[in-house]
């Protein structure tokens, strides 16, 4: 039974490291390409949308970076102040707009049905619409915690042109100081990438979508052509919905990762990356006890058992074991370089996967118990059907939870 069980294992790895979309590489790294010169004149109207709910520690460089892209198209940008109590639209209004760009938009209380962001994200969207009706070029989504290197932008677009995609996203630059950073952020790339592998999402035969929300480019007729963002309405998984939904219309996407914006929102401990899976953790599993039961299984198969087979196992297990083991902690290497990380790190990748795995049961735990997806002060504790995709009832027609 022990040799049955450790050839099972090492049949998922192979499968994993030969098609399963190399998962396991680095992935791609959209870099900085000029503009021809011949093409400045012709560059697509962008439209950047921020929902921002108590963002005052990073609102100013956020939104600053955004104010100082180098582009040579018509640039606007829309936050949407979602109902903050910490100043954060008295921050964004009084940053330096030399070219007036800025709109700062104060938000609505969310109507039944929408999850917040999305709802913010929405009034962002009608209020391009209103300047601009009808208008072409594209939406840039992104959030309130992200800096911009000056040339982000345009190389979004000059992306999105030279390869005829409807939608570009990525992986911005996580924080990664703080020991538990070190020790749990690069892991919440990798098993991202283990869900989304980047090389199925941009294959345009490949059903496989997904979407990075902190950096999203979007053809504003391809959102028209899903049903504008009331397509999403309700979902908590907004980026990877928006990514299915435009790849089930025919479009072409793109996800990779981004050497021109991070992320300024810190982690420091490892609590504070527990509540971040499990606010959306059993979502992702669509409220499903059985995919959560089979989730759990799958974790301790893929990543726990290869250890346990070769310390305790012996004979021809064990070897498996062992060699099943070095080709798991070997896959997590790219990651762990590209934060620029020891590989000697990946040593503690079963115990990582057991940390995920139980925030994972801690996420279902959380919505059983009546908490549910708690952020920003709002609590979302019944899951809706959502035209085949789960999402919840927000805190407004269900349950407000200080302090969460």
């Amino acid at each position: 039974m022990i040799l049955a069980l450790a050839i099972i294992c090492a049949i998922i790895w192979v499968g994993l490291i030969f098609c399963h979309g190399h998962f396991w590489q680095a992935g791609p790294i959209l870099q900085p390409a000029p503009v021809p010169e011949a093409q400045t004149n012709i560059a697509p109207d962008v439209t950047v949308v921020v929902p921002a709910r108590d963002e005052a520690p990073s609102i100013t460089a956020a939104v600053g970076s955004l104010l100082k892209q180098d582009y040579s198209g018509a640039l606007s940008i829309i936050l949407v102040n979602d109902r903050s109590t910490d100043g954060t639209g008295t921050l964004a209004r009084a940053l330096p707009d030399p070219h007036n760009r800025l709109t700062v938009l104060d938000g609505a209380t969310p109507e039944p049905g929408w999850s917040g962001k999305l709802w913010a994200v929405a009034q962002g969207v009608d209020e391009a619409e209103r300047q601009t009706p009808h208008g072409s070029g594209y939406l840039f989504l992104t959030d309130a915690d992200i800096i911009h290197a000056p040339d982000h932008i345009a190389t979004l677009v000059a992306k999105a042109q030279a390869d005829r995609l409807h939608m570009v996203s990525e992986m911005v630059e996580l924080q990664c100081e703080t020991l538990a950073e070190r020790a749990l952020v690069p892991a919440f790339v990798f098993f991202f990438t283990l869900l989304y592998p980047f090389a199925k999402v941009n294959n345009p035969q490949d059903k496989t979508a997904g979407a990075a929300g902190g950096t999203i480019l979007l053809r504003r007729d391809m959102l028209r052509q899903i049903g504008g963002i009331q397509a999403l309405k309700g979902a908590l998984i907004d980026d990877c919905t928006l990514a299915s939904c435009v790849k089930q219309a025919g479009g072409r996407l793109y996800l990779g990762h981004s050497c021109l914006a991070r992320s300024i929102r810190p982690y420091p401990t490892a609590m504070d990356i527990w509540r971040m899976i499990t606010r959306t953790a059993y979502v992702q599993l669509h409220f499903s006890s059985t995919l959560l039961v089979l989730t759990v299984l799958a974790m301790l198969v893929v990543w726990i058992t290869p250890l346990a087979l070769a310390l305790f196992a012996h004979g021809t297990a064990q070897w498996i074991g062992v060699v099943v083991w070095l080709t798991s902690t070997l896959s997590f290497v790219p990651t762990l370089r590209r934060f620029r990380l020891s590989p000697l790190w990946a040593l503690g990748l079963p115990f990582i996967a057991g940390f995920y795995t139980a925030a994972t049961v801690g996420s279902a735990l959380n919505h059983h118990l009546g908490r549910g997806v708690v952020w920003k002060n709002r609590a979302y504790t019944e899951a809706i059907p959502n035209n085949g995709r789960t999402s919840s009832t927000p805190p407004e027609q269900k349950k407000q939870i200080p302090g969460g």
